[in-house]
C-alpha cells in the first residue's frame, strides 16, 4: 500500500484519499491512515514552489519591500495581482514525488491557459484604499 500511495495515481482523482486506498486495498480506513501516519505519508498535501533565475531578483525584491515599508512623500503604489477561477494545471517543470515526511511538490510557474480577471488595489500613503 505505501508503494501504491508513492508512485501510482488513483482514477480519476488527483491524489489518494483515506476512502479511495481502503476500497482499493481492501483495508480499513483507520488501517490506512494509521499505515499512512507511520510513513509520513500525506498524499493529500502538496507544496508549490517557484524559484526566479533573474540575476537581479533579491535586488528587485528589497526595492519592492523598502517601498513598502518606507513610502516617500506623496507616494501611490498600485498594487497588482491576478486571479484566474479556472486552474492552471500544465506546470513548467515537474514536480518531485512525495517520500516518508514530504508531501508532493509542484512549481508555482504554469503553462497559462484560459482568461484571467485583473485584481487592482491603490494605496496612498495615508492608508486609504482605493479600488
Amino acid at each position: 500500500m505505501v508503494e501504491r500511495t508513492l508512485h501510482e495515481d488513483p482514477l480519476a482523482a488527483t491524489h489518494w484519499t483515506l476512502r479511495a486506498m481502503a476500497k482499493a486495498s481492501g483495508l480499513a480506513p483507520s488501517t490506512v491512515h494509521r499505515i499512512w501516519r507511520e510513513d509520513g505519508l500525506k498524499p493529500h498535501r502538496v507544496e508549490t514552489f517557484k524559484l526566479s533565475n533573474d540575476p537581479n531578483f533579491v535586488e528587485k525584491v528589497r526595492g519592492i519591500v523598502g517601498l513598502y515599508l518606507n513610502l516617500p512623500g506623496h507616494a501611490l503604489v498600485l498594487s497588482v495581482d491576478e486571479k484566474s477561477q479556472i486552474q492552471a494545471l500544465d506546470r513548467t517543470q515537474p514536480g518531485l514525488p512525495m517520500k516518508r515526511g514530504r508531501g508532493a511538490t509542484m512549481t508555482h510557474h504554469h503553462k497559462r491557459h484560459g482568461t484571467t480577471t485583473l485584481f487592482a488595489a491603490l494605496h496612498v500613503k495615508a492608508g486609504t484604499v482605493i479600488s
